[in-house]
């Protein structure tokens, strides 16, 4: 276990969280701050704090997501959204919206669930599972979510039809100290039982006989892995929208600094993902002020060039 790649990460987090609420739109008049003034504290805890701490716990979720996926699947380009989970919660998001319906979170959340049920069921053959049959079975799955989101998107209205396309867009909002609660108590434990799990993913690497030989559950893990991470992604989506290229590129990134241990990679992505959507966001709120520039622009711009360049070291270095 590489512990410095693992502590570097937590301080970039650290920092991004502490730094971050002091970007916006408009600078925060401190003077104002260190009088109490309400309005002021308002804007930079109910708007900037909260913000950052949605984007913080997303980012984190869906890196660790995606470091567990491309573990299961034996594949580096498995994504927190490889089963469907991300199309599923759209499809929910879209019904909510196209039918006014309340709670789009909860539609979002419940569209996510029924797009995983359908994907085990279709992977699954005599009680197993292969990476081979889930890939194709979330592919699956999400093309008809896609052509679903498609067809109730052409016949919205205009501003249901606005509404649909900044939510596909993804991006991070303000949202309440509960509702941040809420995910919280939703994510984290997730995060601790994946995290602990670190031993048991390095055997699987190589193999299901060779982790099965070595006292590893192979079925329990695989099972459990790929519902926790289908969790983190749907709790996820149901709060900032499909937010693509963080399960991809950040466990890639780490990857490179620190080799393939899972005791480092997968804590190391967790913070590293933390940082990276933190950041993200609070740029797009920034760059084109007063404008706001959503976080998965965001993360599309940089996460494409990032690919890019990891390609190029790989075949640099003819791993590829």
């Amino acid at each position: 276990m590489n512990r410095r790649v693992v502590w570097l990460a937590i301080l970039a987090a650290v920092l991004a969280v502490a730094v971050a609420p002091l970007f916006g739109p408009e600078p925060l008049r401190y003077d104002a701050l260190r009088a109490g003034d309400e309005a002021e504290w308002n804007i930079l805890l109910q708007f900037r704090v909260s913000r950052t701490l949605l984007a913080a716990m997303a980012g984190a979720s869906l890196a660790l997501a995606g470091a567990v996926f491309q573990a299961l699947l034996r594949n580096s380009l498995a994504t927190p959204y490889t089963m469907g989970v991300s199309s599923g919660a759209a499809l929910g998001a879209v019904v909510a919206i196209s039918w006014d319906l309340p709670f789009l979170w909860l539609a979002a959340v419940g569209g996510a669930i029924a797009t995983l049920a359908a994907v085990l069921g279709l992977a699954s053959r005599e009680r197993t599972l292969t990476p081979h049959a889930l890939i194709l079975a979330g592919v699956s799955v999400a093309s008809i979510c896609s052509a679903l989101i498609t067809v109730l998107h052409s016949f919205a209205g205009f501003s249901k039809s606005f509404s649909i396309v900044a939510w596909l867009i993804g991006g991070v909002e303000a949202v309440s100290f509960e509702s941040l609660g809420y995910y919280a108590a939703a994510v984290i434990p997730v995060w601790v039982l994946l995290v602990k799990q670190a031993p048991a993913w390095n055997l699987l690497a190589f193999g299901d006989v060779w982790a099965a030989t070595r006292g590893v559950p192979v079925r329990r893990l695989t099972l459990m892995g790929y519902l926790a991470g289908s969790w983190l992604a749907a709790m996820t989506v149901s709060f900032t929208g499909p937010i693509g290229f963080i399960g991809l590129l950040i466990p890639h990134l780490v990857r490179e600094t620190s080799g393939a241990d899972h005791r480092t990679l997968l804590p190391a992505s967790l913070a590293a993902g933390a940082a990276f959507l933190t950041v993200c966001d609070a740029f797009g709120r920034t760059v084109l002020a007063p404008s706001d520039l959503p976080a998965g622009v965001v993360t599309a711009l940089l996460g494409g060039p990032g690919l890019i360049w990891i390609l190029h070291r790989e075949q640099s270095q003819g791993e590829m």
